[in-house]
């Protein structure tokens, strides 16, 4: 009887090991990539927005199939023809916008978890860059993807936000109209957008993803105690039966199928919003076909931009458009504003403790009131979270500064 070597792979495998090195690059990103074992579910967010993306991607290439990219066209063959004519159409439409509103949930829960554990500091700087670009990269795609139902809320929040950039008393318009492709957004405006939408910002967001984990590799994973220690050398100690337990645990199979747990939940919550819930990620206004010579009475962007909106509808027009630069700005310099030596969960912290929360309830205050119509006691409270909002950021290097090592 011929002999049965278990360790023995096939011959496609070896041919593909050869020229790609698979065996290799299994063992750094996967089987030997050690993650601390002491972190919780929150640290699955990534891969739970990695699957989002995913799936908005398929979901995507079947809308993508009927979507008529012409102003004549564009509202019916969304709201008529994906929506009645093709079968299963409106799965997928409601896939896609429950997708796009849902990730941007996602990606606040990882934002404000890595500013929470301190996951930005003390060689992590690059992790924490990377992932704001991609941040923006999501921005940009829900933008442009809310431009191609061509509806009234579509129009109308265009027009508004491109007038954005003709920079107040700067008057940009040649800039403006440069991005519209018109005086006022047309086909021009809306071929420019879907190639945004459909290819170039996709491949961006692509490439960020890969540039996102690649700094993820290097310095490894922070965790909620913010304990730091050579990764390799305790997973070598406890395979050597040195010390009876290990710190870290390796990313496949054992923390990829914590994974896989978190995002079992997730999914049965997202399909549970795409079936029965799916409304609150279409706005009503954009079932009215766009109108130039109709204006919606309170045009507003969707509920992932109102507190950047917020930050600027306040103020007059020049210092308007420096608070809401700002606002764009500031998260990128968290790891240079934050000048605590510390790398510790918030409540560990002192005075920085107070600012995460004071921060996170403070943006939350600007997404409501930025739905809401600016009249009355609304535009005070406003006023109030958009001056708090920077007032936060200015105190910052303060507060950190003076914090002592723990």
């Amino acid at each position: 009887m011929a002999h049965f070597d278990e360790n023995a792979k096939p011959f496609s495998h070896k041919w593909l090991n050869e020229r790609l090195a698979i065996d290799t690059l299994k063992r750094v990103l996967s089987t030997e990539y050690w993650i601390p074992k002491n972190i919780n579910f929150l640290w699955a967010m990534g891969m739970v927005l990695a699957a989002t993306f995913g799936l908005l991607l398929i979901s995507g290439i079947f809308l993508l199939m009927y979507y008529q990219p012409n102003v004549d066209l564009a509202f019916d063959s969304v709201n008529y023809t994906i929506m009645s004519e093709v079968g299963y159409g409106w799965l997928w439409r409601h896939i896609h916008g429950v997708g796009a509103s849902v990730v941007f949930l996602i990606i606040y829960i990882h934002m404000f978890t890595g500013i929470y554990y301190g996951s930005y500091k003390r060689g992590r700087e690059l992790i924490w860059l990377s992932g704001m670009l991609l941040f923006v990269a999501f921005s940009a795609e829900a933008f442009s993807g809310y431009m191609l139902p061509w509806g009234q809320m579509s129009y109308w929040a265009g027009m508004v936000i491109t007038n954005l950039f003709a920079g107040g008393s700067l008057h940009a318009d040649g800039l403006v109209e440069w991005i519209r492709g018109d005086y006022v957004p047309g086909q021009a405006f809306l071929n420019r957008f879907f190639m945004l939408h459909v290819l170039l910002i996709p491949l961006a967001i692509i490439g960020l993803i890969v540039l996102h984990f690649g700094t993820l590799r290097i310095p490894h994973v922070n965790n909620q105690d913010g304990e730091e220690f050579d990764f390799e050398e305790a997973a070598e100690l406890y395979k050597a039966g040195k010390i009876k337990e290990s710190k870290v645990i390796p990313f496949n199979p054992v923390f990829l199928s914590k994974d896989i747990f978190v995002m079992g939940v997730y999914f049965i919550l997202f399909f549970y919003l795409v079936f029965y819930h799916f409304e609150f990620a279409m706005d009503p206004v954009n079932f009215d076909p766009a109108d130039p010579l109709k204006t919606p009475a309170h045009i507003y962007p969707e509920w992932y931009f109102l507190w950047s909106y917020e930050v600027l509808r306040p103020f007059p027009t020049d210092p308007g458009l420096i608070a809401f630069a700002f606002a764009q700005v500031i998260f990128f310099l968290l790891p240079f504003l934050d000048r605590s030596p510390n790398v510790a969960p918030a409540n560990r912290r002192g005075a920085f403790k107070y600012w995460f929360w004071a921060l996170l309830i403070d943006m939350i205050i600007l997404t409501f009131m930025g739905k809401l119509p600016p009249e009355g006691i609304w535009s005070t409270i406003g006023l109030v979270a958009a001056l708090v909002f920077i007032g936060l950021w200015i105190a910052l290097p303060i507060i950190t500064a003076k914090e002592k090592k723990l």
